[in-house]
């Protein structure tokens, strides 16, 4: 089989979703913007995600010229096997680098988010967060804290991860301190911290000052070893090398990404019946303000 099968097939499709119908527009689209997940789902699993038949699938394979459907899969289950979803050095990346004086950046920040996440999501230990989900299912309260650049990672896990978590409370609030917001922390309770080189003092602080209170720490960082002093229950290290001056935060939000993900199925139903109820919401509060405007 041709290693650049899968990449010509993405190709076709998008050359050719504009042609397409309806509802083999929204195949096509699935398989574009899933790869991974065709390569390795039965037709019918496919389907379901996609919200179109089977057939569809088997017809949008005829159109692109394959026997069947499973030989249309099989690019795609071949290139995860071979080990990457992606490949290392992908045709549109190394086409960048030349086009135009601003192709070296492009190229090189690609290259880089992909060697970081790949670097991050691979030293990460299945066991370890299995111990961290269950470590913050059990808590009565999680805290989460973090300054400056790292603040936009632990706003969206307090965001994404409070629908299977509610207990998790974003601080400082109200334009306190850490600490001040940590005073009525008990043993039993888990600080989330997340903080990079160099280190935020308010940050480390405030980890320092909830150990002293019994509360289980865990950090979210770019090294083992943050400040000697403290002595984390759980740290989850994503590399944050960067093709420009400051750190790139690719590495460590794949890593928050499988965080959530673990939460998420610890939720179970009832982390479900949640988002279903925000979904519910936004709608009933869009449609409220649409009827407001009629009048």
């Amino acid at each position: 089989m041709a290693p650049t099968l899968k990449a010509s097939t993405i190709a076709a499709l998008k050359t050719g979703i504009s042609q397409f119908s309806p509802q083999m527009r929204t195949a096509a689209k699935y398989v574009v913007d899933h790869p991974s997940p065709f390569g390795l789902d039965s037709i019918r699993e496919t389907a379901r995600k996609a919200k179109v038949s089977t057939y569809i699938f088997v017809k949008l394979a005829k159109s692109l010229g394959f026997e069947s459907y499973e030989d249309f899969r099989q690019p795609f289950r071949q290139a995860l096997v071979s080990g990457a979803s992606v490949p290392s050095d992908p045709s549109w990346m190394s086409a960048q680098l030349h086009s135009s004086p601003s192709g070296k950046v492009y190229s090189e920040a690609a290259s880089n988010a992909f060697s970081i996440v790949s670097q991050s999501l691979e030293r990460q230990n299945l066991q370890e967060l299995e111990a961290i989900a269950d470590m913050l299912i059990s808590a009565k309260t999680v805290y989460l804290t973090a300054v400056r650049s790292s603040y936009a990672i632990v706003y969206y896990l307090h965001y994404v991860g409070r629908m299977a978590l509610p207990a998790l409370e974003l601080i400082p609030r109200h334009r306190n301190s850490a600490i001040d917001d940590l005073n009525d922390a008990k043993a039993g309770d888990v600080l989330i911290a997340i903080t990079v080189t160099p280190y935020s003092r308010e940050t480390i602080e405030a980890c320092a000052f909830a150990k002293k209170k019994g509360v289980s720490l865990l950090l979210i960082t770019d090294s083992e070893v943050v400040s000697a002093s403290l002595a984390p229950e759980h740290t989850l290290v994503a590399s944050m090398h960067s093709s420009h001056h400051f750190g790139c935060f690719s590495g460590m939000m794949a890593v928050v990404e499988l965080l959530i993900a673990f939460l998420m199925q610890r939720g179970g139903d009832a982390a479900l019946a949640r988002i279903k109820s925000y979904e519910a919401l936004r709608v009933e509060h869009n449609a409220f303000w649409m009827a407001q405007e009629k009048h």
